[in-house]
């Protein structure tokens, strides 16, 4: 069970919120809550204690080792950055020539909803068709083949890079069998097979699925652990599994203002993610409570546009129902189903509780 702290002052006392309550419930994203009680306490505890800067201090390197153990990859190279959009560009950008772009599904969130953040640093999303967010292993192979054999390819932007997502942007996950097709068809080419993990702890503890954080390792050339949806203020770990990290990486994260003077804050948010468990644990933990929700849902009659197998869950509401539920609960607009309805996501996470799930069904099933 969760326990939060009503409210954590300077001097680490705990003051009562006096503040008027907040009657809205959400099931908007996974990141709209503050941090893991675990983390607020120990970047209290730590708070006076000088430290290096720049990912130089022991809390970071703490957590690089903490986090080679949990990739059973001990020679992996680990860089802490604050946020996603960030990460991508940063990995992205750093790993290509500048005349190479990044394969992703259409609906890739490089290619979808990141305001343009790849080709700002001047390299094009190629995209190939999503189906529920997944990119088909035969598909790329067939438009990595046809780039070759086009006559003019010498004119054209080189695929330089798979993206995908575990999970995906609808929440749905590859199995082990299709991470090694991707993989193999990425080696084949030569290009690195890059992973975002922004939700990597809902898919690694999800129920359906045979992966496992050893797999992401072995099955990516560089991948990143999602600290900002699991439980962090903000963070993501970036990792290179093949002691590839190019050369001055932390030169180029400067460059792009993707380098933090006071790195302690990561560290310290990934030395506690992985103590005791605590980065699978929250995902299982929002994993539970998605079941508990789909089952609410369902009471409610809510027909789904997709049920995924991890905590992001698709449902398609009538606008003017719509408009009655967001008066009490916040959801995530998807996408226009028709002219009459709308496709909303709800998420569970990390500090999804039991009272936010009554809440929520007892507006559901009001008349």
């Amino acid at each position: 069970m969760l326990e939060f702290p009503e409210k954590i002052i300077p001097q680490g006392t705990i003051e009562k919120v006096t503040d008027e309550e907040n009657t809205m419930i959400s099931f908007e994203s996974d990141y709209t809550t503050g941090a893991h009680p675990a983390i607020l306490k120990k970047l209290m505890e730590t708070n006076l204690e000088p430290a290096p800067g720049y990912g130089s201090d022991r809390f970071t390197q703490q957590a690089i080792e903490k986090i080679r153990r949990a990739c059973e990859c001990p020679d992996a190279q680990v860089y802490l950055a604050a946020g996603g959009t960030q990460t991508n560009q940063l990995v992205i950008s750093a790993m290509l020539r500048s005349y190479e772009g990044v394969v992703a599904a259409e609906t890739g969130h490089v290619s979808a909803h990141e305001a343009g953040a790849i080709e700002y640093s001047g390299h094009k999303v190629l995209t190939v068709p999503g189906h529920m967010g997944k990119m088909d292993a035969g598909e790329l192979k067939a438009f990595l083949e046809g780039f070759y054999a086009d006559g003019n390819h010498e004119h054209m932007v080189f695929p330089g890079m798979v993206y995908i997502s575990f999970p995906t942007e609808y929440g749905s996950l590859y199995s082990r069998k299709e991470l090694e097709e991707l993989h193999g068809i990425c080696a084949d080419y030569g290009i690195p097979l890059y992973i975002d993990g922004a939700r990597l702890s809902y898919g690694l503890t999800s129920s359906q699925t045979d992966v496992t954080m050893a797999d992401i390792a072995g099955l990516s050339d560089v991948f990143y652990i999602g600290g900002t949806k699991v439980g962090a203020l903000c963070g993501e770990a970036i990792v290179f599994t093949k002691g590839n990290m190019p050369e001055h990486f932390l030169t180029m994260a400067k460059q792009r203002g993707a380098l933090l003077a006071k790195g302690r804050l990561l560290g310290i948010q990934f030395d506690v993610l992985f103590t005791d468990d605590l980065y699978l644990e929250n995902g299982r933990h929002a994993n539970r409570q998605k079941d508990k929700m789909v089952a609410v849902l369902k009471r409610a009659g809510l027909p789904f546009y997709y049920e995924s197998p991890t905590n992001q869950q698709f449902v398609i509401l009538e606008n003017e129902r719509l408009k009655e539920i967001e008066k009490e609960v916040a959801v995530s607009f998807w996408e226009a189903y028709d002219e009459h309805h709308t496709v909303v996501r709800l998420a569970a996470s990390w500090s999804t509780t039991e009272e936010d799930l009554e809440i929520l069904e007892q507006i559901l099933t009001k008349k």
